[in-house]
């Protein structure tokens, strides 16, 4: 078969494992006798003239940057090339020039590392531009369908669990309730997992409604039982009870989730008495060197993804299921978006615990 070149994208936002992907993904390709490039900072380094890559080499791209966070490549999780924003206020479809990019590099195919929303603008510049693509699912909040696990989730898991782990010495060293507010976007995932490895006695998730009055029930039960403190989990798109959405609005007029720790926090203590602290980890989740898990689960994916370019396998998504790597249609992976089903076996795990959800 004949030499190819292939591009290297990582779209979205960041989190640990990305770097391991691309380092699997460069030795694999060469390999195979293959070019790789990298395409800098997602579908933003393709807006210029010439596109901003830089040639990806085996002894360039080690064992190194496996161990970092982040990616090397940089990313953008803004700018919809089909409705860019304009300076003057206006939006612009500027997929064109994205499909341009593309051509100018005379590449065979490109590995588009990225979430749901990133995979639905990808696939629709693919198929516009005759693009050859596969895609490799990396999110903290694992919400992309037919894959059991995507990169960067079991990092941003870990991290949570140790912040409750700290958590729980001064929390009984002053008799406080602490709350940790956790990312996880709209499922809660994050918060489920680590909330039961973490040892929290409510976990509160978007896809369960709770009550005040449920989550003080529980808390004064602990204390009754002689347990001088208590630990609740909380995920970020939780909405408040009147079922409001706590967000923070940014200088460029983006609003996201952030808040709603403090809101359970001050109810807490006026439903309960209770001293109340609240940590966020906001990108402590995303930024740091990732575990193990996310590193093979990163490496492997990427040497499937190869593989598929070399078959011929395009508009495919490259899966974990029933401890494998699979590939499934990205069409079909976007449409299954995976919040936390309310029947399965860590909600259940929740409630033989006894640990509160809320309802």
């Amino acid at each position: 078969m004949a030499a190819k070149r292939i591009g290297i994208l990582t779209s979205g936002g960041d989190c640990a494992g990305l770097n391991a992907i691309i380092r699997g993904a460069v030795h694999a390709a060469h390999k195979k006798g293959w070019e790789t490039v990298g395409i800098l900072n997602g579908t933003a380094g393709l807006f210029k003239t010439p596109p901003a890559v830089r040639t990806l080499t085996p002894l360039e791209i080690d064992g190194q940057i496996m161990r970092q966070g982040g990616t090397i490549l940089g990313t953008t999780n803004k700018g919809n090339p089909f409705a860019f924003p304009m300076a003057d206020g206006s939006l612009k479809d500027r997929s064109g020039e994205i499909v341009d990019g593309f051509k100018a590099l005379g590449l065979d195919a490109i590995i588009g590392i990225g979430g749901d929303g990133s995979f639905a603008i990808l696939s629709k510049l693919a198929k516009q531009g005759g693009i050859n693509m596969v895609g490799i699912p990396k999110t903290i909040d694992n919400d992309i369908g037919m894959t059991e696990f995507s990169v960067g989730f079991d990092t941003a898991v870990a991290v949570a669990t140790e912040a409750l782990d700290r958590l729980q010495p001064t929390a009984a060293s002053h008799d406080r309730v602490m709350i940790l507010e956790v990312m996880g976007r709209d499922a809660g995932h994050i918060a489920l997992a680590a909330g039961i490895a973490g040892g929290a006695d409510v976990i509160l998730i978007p896809e369960i409604p709770y009550s005040i009055e449920s989550v003080a029930k529980k808390i004064k039960a602990v204390k009754d039982s002689g347990r001088n403190f208590a630990l609740v989990v909380v995920s970020e798109a939780v909405k408040t009870t009147d079922g409001g959405k706590v967000q923070t609005e940014y200088t460029d007029g983006e609003k996201r989730y952030g808040g709603i720790g403090q809101y359970i926090g001050a109810q807490i203590a006026e439903a309960t008495g209770s001293e109340t602290r609240v940590t966020v980890l906001g990108h402590v989740q995303r930024g740091c060197p990732p575990s193990y898990n996310d590193r093979l689960l990163g490496t492997a994916f990427a040497v499937k993804a190869v593989d598929l370019i070399e078959e011929g396998k395009f508009g495919r998504m490259v899966a974990w299921q029933n401890r494998q790597v699979i590939d499934v249609a990205i069409e079909d992976a976007i449409a299954a978006y995976q919040q936390v089903d309310i029947d399965s076996t860590l909600v259940h795990t929740c409630r033989a615990l006894g640990i509160s959800l809320g309802d």
